[in-house]
């Protein structure tokens, strides 16, 4: 049962879970819009580009003022404010104003998000809440993807797909301006704990930035992660102390990250109009795909304590090379082509969750003591980099090549992660 000092998890969940539905729904709405491959891939950029300015800035005042129940407040509110636009955009670069809105709202709460949790709470608790705070996000995320495969799968049969996607986006505003009331009446005071004083805590923020918790790295970069690491680093002392093996792990991460963003920008024009699927199959791939993640992390985890995490990662890299330009040819399948798509996903969603668990736990290793934060920081800057830019490279070579080479240009760029990963580990041993 939910102690009552954490009711306001749930209003912050429920907002979330709109925003996770978002993160499929709006670009199906951008393609129902007339969008192709290439604005659908730039909705995607935008959203990772806009949070991190919103977390930053926001950061900053909320440390200026010491208020910090406003934030997370007016953060909710500007999301209901920007879903209630999404529905009246009457044009594409509008949907990608709205949609860079509601991600600036959101990652505007993460500087909030991990003082509140722990306030009130000794420090040895810290990673224990840090843990629960995940759970809420990751799991929020989840049921909005659910939530949306189900209304847009039902809705769909009564009314036109653009009707059903707007009515879902009043819905999700609904839900965004029921969440604000909510946290009002259930948010605690000013907490105990400062940014500072919670920065200095190295053990609960690697847990807070490797997303411990099976359901946390649902969304990779999410804005309170993000937050956090962009904190820890401090470029002069990582370059002071940065080894090759570290640099070269961090320059495969960033090449891996980009084909991640380069097969996922267009994939949503891909799906809803090359293949022609329906809405709700679409939202059900994306739910597959990200239970078979969380499904995972667990067993993963445990496998990484045994077994190399390099290997493991490097099987898990080799698959994905395998696995995009398959995507690309389920239109071969015919009548099968959904099953398959779904058998793909699976594997793509089990694929991510290797990768999301060794990753940190790789570059923790190779990263010196004195800078692991800094590293660890750097690795999350990177991927949130690679796959903002991935993300429109992707729509320009689906927009020029076409789908297949697109996904074969995100399993080239894989290839060339995971080859760099290797002789840097040659090189080094």
């Amino acid at each position: 049962m939910l102690d009552t000092g954490d009711r306001w998890l749930a209003a912050w969940s429920l907002g979330y879970a709109a925003v996770g539905a978002a993160s499929v729904l709006v670009p199906l709405y951008a393609i129902e819009l007339g969008a192709d491959a290439f604005v659908v891939a730039v909705v995607a950029a935008t959203a990772a580009f806009a949070g991190i300015p919103g977390a930053l800035a926001w950061g900053s005042l909320s440390t200026r003022t010491g208020r910090y129940r406003p934030f997370l407040l007016v953060s909710l509110g500007l999301s209901a404010v920007a879903f209630l636009a999404l529905p009246l955009a009457g044009s594409l670069p509008a949907v990608v104003a709205a949609n860079a809105a509601l991600q600036f709202a959101v990652a505007a709460a993460a500087p909030v998000l991990a003082l509140l949790v722990v306030s009130g709470h000794p420090d040895a608790d810290w990673d224990r809440r840090i843990g629960v705070l995940n759970a809420w996000q990751g799991y929020g995320w989840l049921a909005g993807l659910l939530a949306g495969a189900a209304w847009t799968a039902v809705a769909g049969r009564y009314v036109a797909a653009v009707t059903a996607q707007r009515w879902f986006f009043y819905a999700s505003a609904g839900a965004c301006a029921a969440a604000t009331v909510l946290a009002w009446r259930w948010l605690p005071g000013r907490p105990n704990v400062s940014a500072a004083r919670f920065g200095r805590a190295t053990g609960s923020i690697e847990r807070l930035q490797r997303g411990a918790g099976q359901a946390a790295r649902l969304a990779p970069f999410s804005g309170v992660r993000s937050f956090w690491a962009l904190r820890r680093l401090h470029p002069r002392a990582l370059a002071a102390r940065l080894t090759p093996a570290l640099s070269g792990y961090l320059a495969a991460a960033t090449l891996f990250f980009t084909g991640f963003a380069v097969f996922f920008g267009p994939l949503p024009s891909y799906l809803a109009s090359d293949l022609g699927l329906a809405s709700g199959n679409v939202f059900a791939l994306f739910v597959v795909s990200s239970a078979a993640s969380a499904l995972a992390y667990e067993r993963v985890g445990a496998a990484t304590a045994v077994r190399s995490p390099a290997a493991l990662q490097t099987l898990a890299l080799a698959a994905r090379v395998l696995l995009f330009p398959a995507v690309a040819f389920a239109s071969l399948f015919g009548a099968l082509a959904l099953p398959g798509l779904v058998a793909l996903f699976v594997a793509v969603g089990l694929t991510w969750a290797v990768v999301a668990v060794t990753g940190t736990t790789i570059v923790a290793r190779l990263a010196p003591p004195a800078v692991r934060g800094s590293a660890l920081g750097a690795y999350t800057a990177l991927g949130g980099l690679g796959t903002a830019i991935g993300s429109v490279v992707g729509g320009a070579l689906a927009t020029e090549l076409g789908y297949v080479g697109a996904f074969a240009a995100a399993g080239a760029l894989v290839l060339a992660g995971a080859a760099v990963a290797a002789a840097t580990r040659r090189t080094t041993e």
